[in-house]
């Protein structure tokens, strides 16, 4: 009962908790927050220094009494208690402006096609002690699908290419399930990883996961670009242990990340081999639809296109779907009531 009152005081959420980045969805104002999840913690009193941004600063740069935590791994909580701390502080964030004394939302959050019982039970158990009352949880490739404002209810197919951080989500929906499906634990990091030794490998140099996934984002790309393009990179001679640096190409960065890539889309192809024939037909017809950090790769929709010769379709906004579309969700029981992963159904 006392939960019941303090959640008419409380906004709602929906959540996209990733291995890169955290973000929530609050009713009637949209996506509010969208931050690294990562949390600073002091070794020594346990106190939690910093979370989100702040705290992806420190990655690679804390004396050793300070510690940047990464508390999800593949889509997987790694530290629980990091974790709740982590939603707790979104929770308290989204609140903060209300007069909401001890926030009791209830919170939706998008999770990875594969997670175990045991680690569903977790994300729910850590949200319950951040402070939810109620938790749903639901697949990352329909809330993707939803949020983009796709008819997953109809009895045609939909197919969802959610590409994250940690994790790839490629699902066939219709009817509002998931026909097939494949959960790769390849994505954006992935990217970033390759990279990190290629440089290490071809140069002799290593460097750090944030210079990687810049050079990612300012000259990575799946097929070959129009203009070439070149970039600076510095980092830690391996032979010397003095700083150095160099330029990679576009080209250079292409190759690094080829490998990954073609895993992606051999998955996508898998998936559709699994998908029963009528249902192949409206993808074909309609196209595959990508979201998703990952889903940003210069020409990716293209290279998927021309492997799979269906029409690759990237959704609008790609990096908020999934947090709108547990959002989206919060508003409409039946389709919660139809979609939901797993729910903890007490008041």
């Amino acid at each position: 009962m006392f939960n019941k009152l303090l959640g008419k005081f409380s906004n709602d959420l929906g959540i996209d908790l990733g291995t890169k980045n955290t973000l929530v969805y609050v009713k009637d104002k949209g996506v509010i927050i969208n931050e690294p999840s990562v949390v600073a913690i002091n070794n020594r009193t346990a106190e939690i220094l910093e979370v989100g941004i702040a705290a992806k600063k420190m990655v690679g740069k804390t004396p050793g009494h300070i510690q940047a935590i990464k508390p999800l791994i593949d889509g997987v909580i790694s530290d629980f208690e990091v974790t709740e701390k982590m939603l707790k502080y979104f929770i308290n964030k989204v609140h903060s402006e209300t007069f909401t004394l001890i926030p009791r939302p209830r919170v939706v959050i998008g999770i990875p096609l594969d997670l175990t019982e045991v680690e569903k039970k977790a994300v729910e158990d850590a949200a319950k002690s951040a402070g939810a009352r109620k938790v749903y949880l639901i697949d990352e490739a329909m809330a993707a699908a939803i949020g983009s404002g796709l008819p997953v209810t109809e009895a045609t197919a939909t197919m969802m290419v959610d590409i994250g951080g940690g994790t790839t989500e490629i699902a066939v929906i219709s009817l509002g399930g998931v026909v097939t499906w494949k959960s790769l634990r390849l994505a954006g990091n992935e990217f970033d990883a390759n990279i990190v030794d290629y440089i290490r490998e071809e140069f002799n140099i290593l460097i750090g996961e944030q210079l990687a996934e810049k050079v990612k984002i300012e000259i990575g790309s799946a097929l070959p670009l129009e203009e070439p393009k070149i970039m600076e990179v510095r980092g830690r001679d391996l032979l010397t242990g003095l700083p150095k640096a160099i330029n990679i190409s576009d080209d250079q960065v292409r190759e690094a990340i080829s490998k990954t890539v073609s895993k992606m889309i051999d998955n996508i192809k898998n998936t559709l081999e699994n998908t029963p024939p009528e249902l192949v037909s409206d993808i074909y017809q309609r196209g595959i639809y990508i979201s998703g950090g990952g889903s940003m790769l210069r020409g990716l929709d293209k290279a998927i296109a021309q492997a799979t010769k269906i029409p690759v379709n990237i959704v609008d906004d790609p990096l908020t779907c999934v947090s709108r579309g547990a959002g989206a969700l919060l508003d409409d029981p039946e389709l919660l009531e139809k979609v939901v992963s797993s729910a903890d159904m007490e008041s």
